[in-house]
């Protein structure tokens, strides 16, 4: 090989290996890289989201883990939630379940609840199908095992409006239970094929009347509807406004809640070992002791929001009021499921939905030729609907049917929202309701700190928070 040969090949940065026979001619790349200073980043982790709920949510001191919430009476009974037990195509309705039931709400007796439930038909309605016609007797309960319903009534001018839905474990008919049920008010027709459970007029009639306590603590519970209340349903505070001369002024009072709810904080807790080994020596350039704990307490507060989100408990879903949730008019998520879910609370502050919800609703407003807003948020440019703002949240679930929720609130102890609970103060905090404890060193040389985060959430008056519920979020076959 010729000398410029030789010295052309020795300048070429990325040479290839020699091939078999032929000697290497400069330093490679794996042996130079033993004398280098490699440049190296911090340990990174997928998993850490952008949790918007921990930052906007307001956070309410909690001295002594308790934060007990103070309501005016109420006298309405909300409507709950059914629970059913299936076994192949059979659905039976739980008994201690019918006590959701207005009229039925802290009745106690198992065995007449039980011959209840025994009572109740399964029937199958296709979509379309009328389960209960305007003007006809109100002669059966009804629950809903699976599917959506729609209430229709006619409008000003005769034309048919929808007044509402019920979906997977609501009910409608619950005042048949009184002594004159009278008609259907509301047509009731299926949207979805729809499993639904009837429990006859007669049928309770025959229960009744043979347990008059039944008869006595339903009277009871319509008493208390008759009882003087506002539009929510609190003890009616008695006022006088436009009155001349000097009548007699009526008196009263603010009556609460005897027994009101209290909300323990939370924990989430682990224990972080590091071998003492590892903490002395390998803490060049980065302190090994303080990115373990980084990544952990990352982790924690993704648990963290995880239960706030779904814990049974205090969790958001599970503590919205059956008042507030209402669901979807068609299935995917439409600007006017938006505006309904934005009607039915004054100043709604933040709205929160997983990131596949909010993509279906912006393909519903591309099918109507609308541009959803954005609002700036600490800097950030966050999608929103009517000034509302459209927080991400990958922690409320999606589930196998290709179904969400959206979560809208409204914040604040002053504006009776929904608030964050902690404890700021703890010993060893580390962060604000978060502290790490040093457990000691076993004998194995590995150390072990206790890493803690204390939290919880808390709903002021039941119109903070509501949910859209069933909310479809693959994308449809047409579109």
């Amino acid at each position: 090989m010729s000398t410029a040969a030789t010295t052309e090949q020795s300048e070429q940065p990325d040479q290839p290996p020699p091939s078999e026979g032929q000697a290497q001619l400069s330093l490679g790349i794996a042996a130079a890289r033993n004398l280098t200073t490699t440049t190296k980043s911090e340990p990174q982790m997928q998993a850490i989201s952008s949790r918007w709920l921990l930052k906007m949510l307001p956070w309410v001191q909690t001295g002594g883990g308790t934060f007990r919430v103070n309501r005016r009476l109420v006298y309405a009974v909300g409507d709950g939630r059914v629970t059913f037990v299936q076994e192949g195509a059979e659905v039976r309705v739980v008994p201690a379940e019918l006590g959701e039931l207005p009229l039925l709400r802290g009745y106690d007796d198992q065995e007449v609840l039980r011959a209840l439930a025994e009572r109740f038909t399964q029937r199958e309605y296709v979509p379309g199908q009328a389960i209960a016609e305007a003007g006809q007797p109100a002669d059966h309960v009804y629950l809903i095992a699976h599917g959506k319903v729609e209430h229709v009534g006619a409008g000003k001018y005769g034309e048919e409006t929808r007044r509402g839905l019920v979906a997977d474990g609501g009910f409608f008919g619950g005042q048949v239970l009184a002594e004159e049920p009278g008609e259907w008010q509301l047509t009731a027709r299926a949207v979805t094929p729809c499993t639904v459970l009837a429990l006859p007029r007669r049928a309770y009639e025959e229960v009744a009347g043979q347990q008059p306590q039944l008869t006595a603590h339903v009277q009871r519970r319509l008493t208390e509807a008759d009882l003087p209340q506002n539009r929510s349903g609190e003890a009616d505070i008695a006022l006088s406004a436009g009155h001349d001369g000097e009548p007699a002024l009526p008196g009263s009072f603010v009556d609460y809640e005897l027994e009101p709810r209290e909300y323990a904080l939370s924990v989430a807790q682990t224990v972080l070992r590091v071998h003492s080994r590892v903490a002395d020596l390998y803490n060049d350039p980065m302190n090994q002791v303080e990115q373990q704990l980084r990544l952990t307490i990352e982790a924690l507060r993704e648990r963290q929001e995880h239960e706030l989100v779904n814990n049974r408990e205090f969790g958001l879903l599970h503590n919205a009021d059956f008042g507030q949730r209402i669901q979807t008019h068609s299935g995917p998520p439409t600007p006017d499921d938006l505006d309904e879910l934005l009607s039915m609370r004054r100043q709604t502050k933040l709205l929160f939905a997983h990131p596949r919800a909010i993509a279906a609703f912006g393909r519903e407003c591309n099918k109507r030729g609308l541009v959803p807003g954005t609002t700036d948020v600490a800097g950030h440019q966050v999608p929103a609907w009517r000034g509302v703002p459209i927080f991400p949240c990958n922690k409320i679930p999606v589930t196998a049917a290709r179904t969400s929720s959206i979560i809208a609130m409204r914040t604040g102890e002053s504006n009776g929202g929904v608030v964050g609970l902690q404890q700021t103060g703890i010993p060893d905090e580390y962060e604000p309701g978060l502290n790490v404890r040093f457990m000691g060193i076993n004998d194995q040389a590995v150390i072990s700190y206790l890493v803690s985060a204390y939290y919880s959430a808390a709903v002021l008056v039941p119109d903070a928070l509501g949910v859209l519920e069933n909310v479809e979020v693959s994308r449809t076959a047409a579109a």
